[in-house]
């Protein structure tokens, strides 16, 4: 039995309230159960060097966590120094991100994504990921509504979730006290049209077998579909 009686397919509740920040180019604040993730976007008129002249834009992410986002209160990195795992976490939102648009039609812009973790209870940069995706469709809409871009380009709808498998059976979107028992932890990002973007899945303990991985997958691919209604919606 899962601690909130969710069953093993079960997402948790899923909440998103949009511009809550009124000076980002777009923002969203994403809630999946305990985990709550603020999604801003500020629009550059400016790309990496790499990049100039290349008739092109780029996205990219920043993430963090807040010092009361845990049980017990982590350092704020802009004093401590950007930890690993953030710097890990933050190019993998922006790569996620990167899959949604062609980025020759977004001029020559930078959409820098910050996510910063209120609170966390397991799945922090799915959610990030999640609610980053709407919050890029935000700036890029207002982007068109500025006068920045001609006309809207075509967006690809992003979202992930988190699975695993705990005391053998594997689960939808583990919390963190699942996360911690969990024998294998896996993170899926996939596009709207069923196509991977990105997977990572350790062993904790001892190896697995690929039908543990292909059952994770499932989970994880009908998980994000349903996230996938987040775009017929706005809060």
């Amino acid at each position: 039995m899962r601690s909130d009686d969710r069953p093993a397919d079960g997402l948790r509740p899923v909440r998103v309230e949009y511009g809550v920040q009124p000076h980002a180019d777009g923002s969203v604040l994403v809630r999946m159960g305990h985990t709550h993730v603020l999604c801003g976007v500020t629009v550059e008129d400016k790309v990496p060097p790499f990049l100039k002249d290349r008739s092109q834009g780029w996205i990219t992410a920043e993430y963090g966590m807040l010092p009361c986002a845990t049980h017990s209160r982590g350092r704020r990195e802009s004093i401590a120094g950007i930890s690993g795992r953030s710097q890990e976490i933050g190019r993998l939102i922006g790569r996620s991100l990167r899959m949604m648009v062609d980025l020759t039609l977004l001029g020559e812009h930078t959409l820098r994504i910050d996510c910063d973790v209120l609170n966390a209870d397991g799945g922090t940069r799915c959610a990030s990921i999640t609610g980053g995706a709407l919050a890029v469709r935000m700036a890029v809409e207002n982007m068109v509504a500025q006068g920045r871009l001609a006309t809207l380009p075509p967006l690809v709808p992003v979202a992930a979730v988190s699975a695993g498998v705990v005391a053998g059976q594997p689960l939808l979107d583990l919390d963190y006290s699942e996360d911690a028992a969990a024998e294998v932890d896996a993170n899926f990002v996939m596009s709207s049209d069923g196509r991977w973007i990105e997977v990572q899945s350790t062993a904790e303990g001892a190896p697995f077998r690929p039908e543990l991985f292909m059952a994770m997958a499932d989970l994880a691919s009908e998980g994000i579909r349903q996230l996938f209604a987040l775009w017929e919606t706005r809060g």
